[in-house]
């Protein structure tokens, strides 16, 4: 059997708005942007590469998904995102906005930094050795 973990949805305030951030801050490919109907789209993105999972932007429908925006992991790091060249992606992702919780640092697993999306969830951006 052949099977892949092929999607992670993340709730979004806004399409447009993750969108912006995920192309433009994190230089993400949009990958999907697919009108449903009923104010619904299935929009997805990826790293450039598409060389793996994909996030399904999800925007919030009711209270109860607007309040895991942001948090959709209870203050955890929730998503990892793997470079083959950490200080390269660092210096561009620090250039276009992007926020950091702390300074680089060295890991055994390597080089590794925190940063937030645009509510505020937390990611891993690491270089592994």
């Amino acid at each position: 059997m052949n099977q892949a973990i092929a999607q992670v949805t993340l709730v979004v305030k806004n399409y447009d708005d993750a969108i912006d951030f995920y192309t433009n801050k994190l230089g993400f490919s949009l990958v999907d942007n697919i009108e449903l109907g009923d104010n619904k789209r299935w929009v997805t993105v990826s790293p450039p590469n598409l060389n793996g999972l994909s996030l399904l932007l999800a925007e919030a429908t009711n209270d109860e998904q607007r309040k895991a925006i942001g948090n959709q992991t209870g203050g955890r790091v929730f998503l990892f995102l793997h470079t083959d060249d950490f200080w390269r992606d660092y210096k561009t992702m620090k250039d276009n906005g992007v926020e950091f919780n702390e300074n680089p640092r060295e890991e055994p697993y390597g080089t590794v930094v925190v940063f937030k999306d645009l509510y505020g969830n937390l990611w891993d951006l690491i270089e592994k050795k």
